[in-house]
């Protein structure tokens, strides 16, 4: 049976090793490090989750909401648990813990090149807006 729960900063290198099994890009030296991840954790607007399987980390959502709008970033399966429901469990975990903070509207980035991602989220209702255009502001190439 698949568990969801609470990351927990204990869970870091695991989530690390998963992200790595499932090829999502990350930063481990910037924003996705642990001093940064166990920031947000202790902050209340992130809504970190994991799926667990046997004590083992087989998938992982971070959602966060800025007060209006919430945010689901990092959606990672292991490959071996792909096509079974983890994801999904994992978009709708994060999307009634949102309503239940008064989030009305849940959205993410993907980039262009990764069709899977977005096929998966039109699967479940996300709508897709081209007349968007996504800026940033780093302090470097690690963040």
């Amino acid at each position: 049976m698949i568990e969801i729960r609470a990351l927990r900063i204990e869970d870091y290198d695991a989530l690390i090793a998963l992200w790595n099994a499932a090829g999502l890009s990350h930063r481990p030296r910037g924003r996705d490090r642990r001093e940064h991840i166990a920031r947000e954790l202790a902050g209340g607007c992130s809504i970190f989750l994991v799926a667990v399987d046997d004590g083992r980390i087989i998938g992982s959502i971070l959602g966060t909401h800025d007060g209006r709008k919430g945010w689901i970033n990092r959606l990672a399966v292991h490959p071996d648990y792909r096509r079974r429901g983890v994801g999904t469990r994992l978009v709708h975990e994060v999307e009634q813990r949102l309503e239940e903070m008064g989030i009305d509207i849940v959205t993410c980035l993907i980039e262009d090149w990764n069709e899977d991602s977005q096929a998966f989220f039109t699967a479940l209702g996300y709508v897709r807006h081209d007349d968007i255009h996504y800026y940033s502001k780093r302090k470097g190439p690690e963040v």
